[in-house]
C-alpha cells in the first residue's frame, strides 16, 4: 500500500489537532506533519511537538526557498506545513495527517490532487464558542472574531472529499480512521496489484486446463 497525505480541517475549535494526535496515538500507520508558526508557543505548547515556533523572518525566509508545501495567514500570524516534514513521514511508510486550516488544504489540493481531504464539523455553534472560550487563551474580541470568520470557513465544506463531526472525540477519530482504511484499498494506491492478480490468473487458467484433461 502507497502511504498519502490526509488533510484535516475545521473552524478553530473544531477538534482538528486533537483527532490527529489522537490517531497517532492508537495507529501505528500514521504519522503527525508538524507545521510551522509565527505565533508564539500557547502554555503547555513545545517546540518540535506542537508547533516548529519561526520567526517572521525565518517563515518568509523559507517560504522564498520553496520549503512549503502549503502557508497561509491565520489570525494576524502565519502557519505553513514544511515539505520536509511530509516526505519525512511517507517515506517512513506511513500516511500523513495534517491538521491546517481552509487555505492551507486548497493549496495542498492544488499541489497534490490525490490527497484526501475531510472536514471536521463541530456538533453545534455553541459548542464551538464554548470549546474556543475553554481554551482561555483569547480575549473576548479576539473570540467574536474567530466565531465570525467560523461562520465563512463553514462554506468550504463542499470542497473537501469527507465531513466528520466532531462531538465525541473517540467516534470521530473512529470516523476519520474508517477513511483513511477505506482510502488505503484504492486501486491506484495498491503496490504490485498487477503482479499479484496477473499470479491468480495464471493459476486459474492453469486449473482449467487441469478440469479440461
Amino acid at each position: 500500500m502507497t502511504p498519502f497525505l490526509l488533510v484535516l480541517s475545521s473552524p478553530s475549535g473544531g477538534g482538528k489537532t486533537s483527532i490527529a494526535r489522537q490517531l497517532m496515538r492508537v495507529r501505528t500507520d500514521v504519522g503527525y506533519s508538524v507545521s510551522a508558526t509565527t505565533r508564539a508557543p500557547r502554555p503547555g505548547e513545545h517546540e518540535g511537538r506542537d508547533y516548529h515556533f519561526l520567526s517572521p523572518a525565518e517563515f518568509e525566509r523559507r517560504v522564498e526557498a520553496g520549503e512549503f508545501l502549503e502557508h497561509a495567514v491565520y489570525g494576524g500570524h502565519r502557519y505553513g506545513t514544511l515539505g520536509a516534514e511530509v516526505e519525512r513521514v511517507l517515506h517512513a511508510g506511513r500516511h500523513v495527517v495534517l491538521a491546517i486550516e481552509i487555505e492551507g488544504a486548497r493549496q495542498v489540493r492544488r499541489r497534490l490532487p490525490d490527497a484526501v481531504l475531510v472536514f471536521v464539523l463541530p456538533p453545534s455553534a455553541e459548542v464551538l464558542a464554548e470549546r474556543l472560550r475553554a481554551r482561555d487563551t483569547e480575549t473576548p474580541a479576539d473570540r467574536r472574531i474567530r466565531l465570525g470568520r467560523a461562520a465563512d470557513e463553514l462554506l468550504a465544506v463542499g470542497e473537501y472529499d469527507y465531513v466528520v463531526i466532531n462531538e465525541d472525540l473517540g467516534n470521530a477519530v473512529s470516523a476519520v480512521g474508517a477513511i483513511l482504511e477505506a482510502e488505503s484499498r484504492r486501486v491506484s494506491r495498491q503496490q504490485n496489484l498487477a503482479g499479484f492478480v496477473e499470479s491468480i490468473r495464471h493459476g486459474v487458467a492453469a486449473a482449467a486446463r487441469a478440469d479440461a484433461e
